[in-house]
Formats: C-alpha cells, sequence, structure tokens
C-alpha cells in the first residue's frame, strides 16, 4: 500500500518549509506507511502528550524543532506538564531536572502551542466539534474527543502528535474514518442504577479490561448527571485498556441507537454487567480497608472542571475538614484563573483545599506525606499512583474523599462498600 502525497505534502517533506517542517513530515510518512494509511488529511487541531519530561530525549526532539524554526500549523494545545509553573513552591524535584521540566514546557510554547497544561483541553476554548478530524495524545482526552463529542482522533503518542501539529495532517487512518468507528463488543448494564459518579468508573474499569482492541458499545447505561461522568468513565477505560472511543446507547452522539452504534451489524461479542461486577472492580482500586487513617486527599484526575468545583466547594464549606490533611485538586490553569476572578476560592485553604496546576500529583513529585493512604475520586489516579509514586489508595467519590478528610480516616458510601454482592 503506498502512501499518495499532495503537492503540499511533498514540499513540506522536500524542505521549502524549513527544517523543522520537513523532519515532521519525514516522520509523520513513515509512521503513515508503518499503519497501512494511503493518504493524509487536514486537520483542525492537536493536542500534545509530550509536555511530561520523561528524559533529555524528549527535550532534544522539541529543542530540534526549535532550532529548524518551526511552529506548529493548527491550534495546539499541551497536556501536562512536570511542573506547575503557577505554584512553583508545591513542587519537590532536583535542580537539574527541574531546569529540563520547565525547559521542556517552554520550548513547546516556542513552538506557539498553547500554554493551556491540561490533560481536559475539551473543556476550554479549543474544545472541538462534532467530527472535526484532530490529532490529540493523552489517552483520557483521546477517548472524551472521540466519544463524548464525536470528534476524529486516533490514540497519537509522544512525538507523532507534534509532528501532525507541525505538518497540519494526520494519517487518514483508523479512527478518523467513519468505517472504522463501527462498535464492535457489547456492555450491557443488569439491573437498575442510579447515575453516581463510582458507578461511571467502574463500568470504565470493566469496558477498559475486556474491550482487548475492539470498539465498545454500552447499553443500559443510566443519562449521566453532566459529561464530567463520561469523562471519568473514558478515563477508566483508557487506563486499563486500550479504549480510545466508546458509545453510550442514548447518550453518546454517534450512538443515538443500538442499530446505529453497531451500524446494523450485531456485537462481535455481549458482556453483562452487574452490580456485584460493578462493586468489585471498584473495590480492587483500594489497598486499604475503611477506617484507615488518612493521609492526602487527591481529585482531579483527569483536571478538575468548573462544574467539579462548584460541587466540591459548597461540600467543603458543609463538611469544613480541619484536621490539617491536605486536599489537593488538580485542575487546568484556565478553570484556576476562573475561579480566582469569581473569588470562589476565598478561605478554602482553612480546609487544607491546595489547587495543582499544569500537572498532576500522581506524575510529580507534590505530595508531602507518601507513608500515608491518600484517598481519591479518580479510577485513573487510583490505578497509576501506588506503582508511580509508591502510595496507598482508598478509592471513593467525592462525598467520600471530603467526609474522610474531616473523619481522619477512611469513610466510603455505598458503591465500594457494598463490594460482597452477588449478581
Amino acid at each position: 500500500m503506498t502512501l499518495e502525497l499532495t503537492a503540499e505534502d511533498q514540499s513540506m517533506l522536500d524542505g521549502e518549509h524549513g527544517r523543522a517542517v520537513a523532519a515532521a513530515m519525514k516522520i509523520l510518512v513513515a509512521f503513515s506507511n508503518a499503519v497501512g494509511a494511503r493518504e493524509l488529511l487536514d486537520i483542525a487541531g492537536a493536542h500534545i502528550d509530550g509536555c511530561l519530561y520523561h528524559g533529555q530525549a524528549s527535550l532534544d526532539f522539541v529543542e530540534r524543532l526549535v532550532e529548524g524554526g518551526g511552529r506548529v500549523r493548527v491550534p495546539t494545545t499541551l497536556n501536562v506538564g512536570s511542573f506547575d509553573l503557577i505554584h512553583p513552591g508545591l513542587v519537590k524535584m532536583p535542580a537539574a531536572e527541574a531546569v529540563s521540566a520547565r525547559r521542556l514546557m517552554k520550548a513547546h510554547l516556542e513552538l506557539g502551542c498553547q500554554a493551556t497544561f491540561t490533560c481536559a483541553p475539551y473543556q476550554t476554548r479549543f474544545r472541538p466539534g462534532f467530527g472535526e478530524q484532530i490529532a490529540w495524545g493523552e489517552s483520557n482526552a483521546i477517548v472524551f474527543a472521540n466519544s463524548v463529542i464525536g470528534a476524529r482522533t486516533n490514540r497519537y503518542g509522544d512525538f507523532i502528535d507534534l509532528c501532525c501539529a507541525m505538518t497540519g495532517r494526520a494519517p487518514a487512518w483508523g479512527l478518523h474514518l467513519t468505517n472504522d468507528r463501527r462498535g464492535q463488543i457489547l456492555f450491557e448494564l443488569t439491573g437498575s442504577f442510579e447515575p453516581a459518579d463510582a458507578l461511571f468508573v467502574g463500568i470504565g474499569l470493566i469496558v477498559g479490561q475486556r474491550s482487548g482492541d475492539r470498539i465498545p458499545v454500552i447499553s443500559g447505561l443510566p443519562q449521566p448527571r453532566d459529561e464530567d461522568q463520561l469523562k471519568a468513565l473514558g478515563a477508566a477505560a483508557a487506563t486499563t485498556g486500550a479504549v480510545a472511543l466508546f458509545h453510550a446507547v442514548g447518550i453518546t452522539p454517534e450512538a443515538r441507537t443500538f442499530d446505529e452504534a453497531f451500524r446494523g451489524m450485531a456485537p462481535e461479542v455481549t458482556i453483562r454487567i452487574c452490580r456485584a461486577d460493578i462493586d468489585q472492580a471498584l473495590a480492587k482500586l483500594s489497598s486499604v480497608p475503611e477506617g484507615a487513617p488518612l493521609a492526602v486527599v487527591s481529585l482531579g484526575t483527569p483536571h478538575f472542571s468548573h462544574e467539579e468545583w462548584m460541587r466540591l466547594l459548597p461540600m467543603l464549606r458543609e463538611v469544613a475538614p480541619r484536621r490539617g490533611i491536605p486536599i489537593y485538586v488538580n485542575t487546568g490553569r484556565a478553570t484556576l484563573k476562573r475561579l480566582q476572578d469569581e473569588g470562589a476560592l476565598a478561605g478554602m485553604e482553612a480546609f487544607g483545599l491546595i489547587p495543582v496546576a499544569d500537572t498532576c500529583t500522581y506524575v510529580t513529585s507534590i505530595i508531602e506525606r507518601l507513608d500515608g493512604v491518600v484517598m481519591t475520586n479518580s479510577g485513573k489516579w487510583a490505578h497509576y499512583a501506588p506503582g508511580n509514586i509508591g502510595v496507598s489508595v482508598a478509592f471513593g467519590d467525592i462525598k467520600d474523599c471530603i467526609r474522610s478528610a474531616a473523619a481522619g480516616h477512611v469513610v466510603r458510601g455505598g458503591a465500594v462498600k457494598g463490594w460482597k454482592s452477588r449478581c
């Protein structure tokens, strides 16, 4: 299969637009040939996952593009970095590593990327529209864009996403194409469920674990309270598996009906999910029992939206936790600025609230006490943090987390507490 280039593609490859664009196009052509794409397509935007510092190679790659006079060709947002540039005093990092981490974030800005530094670009002014072709990195952002918005992107990893942004092009392959977005495996909820936050996390965990490389369709899902519940479902599914697109019948835009989700074909496999399955999946996120002493709370993975803050802040005022347990909330800098402009955070430090921007507490050394239990409402955080930063984790919804901070020990509600129930 031969990749066909347009005259403009060829001119970029030949160096007529500068060394940086030529290098990006060379990589993109090689990648496109590897995945069997026949042509490239125009993209409306990109989201870059390479701001997180993993070593000198990532910095060298971006620096080379900067030195070659590179600029992104489409609106390009940036994922979290390894440093909180808004609150630098929170970060505990060796000086040499901090210099490189900050330089990597700055180098992306020199390429013309937007200083979003959030894993939830879909909740910024750069949110794509239905059917728009984009090239996004960051697993939760990819699954949200494809599933909840109906934009089109494959799972682009570090460097490939930036090459797409530098050229404004992406391979016409996979989830960019209508025929490749058809549902393949059915997850059928059995029983009656209230749209609790933990429910969406639990379903996401199961869907991710069981889907493999197939596109899942979920039937029987209750109407979510808001898109943040779908955000949590997608993030969990992309954490425990390789899900880049899910369809929820009657909820997501490409699954208004069962037949639309499967494009008139039958599911290859049907998996039934009952309440006990969900409770058991959630129970595995916790490594400590109820009543365990609590050291820290961490919320906002993916980054907290403004709507989530509006749910959290009244809870803090009502419960008024004052045991000195820090409550870290990861959020985007644009959301943080809006809250500050509204005066919404005034007095919240008395309850232990510590906003974190530009990064996340499971990838950057921010949490003071790693020897105690950290409670979170995030399936993604609970899954990754034990391996990343070596902490013990308790999972619960936001209300559980705040009640636990007030009590000084882990308090859980029914969705996790009842995990011994049977289908």
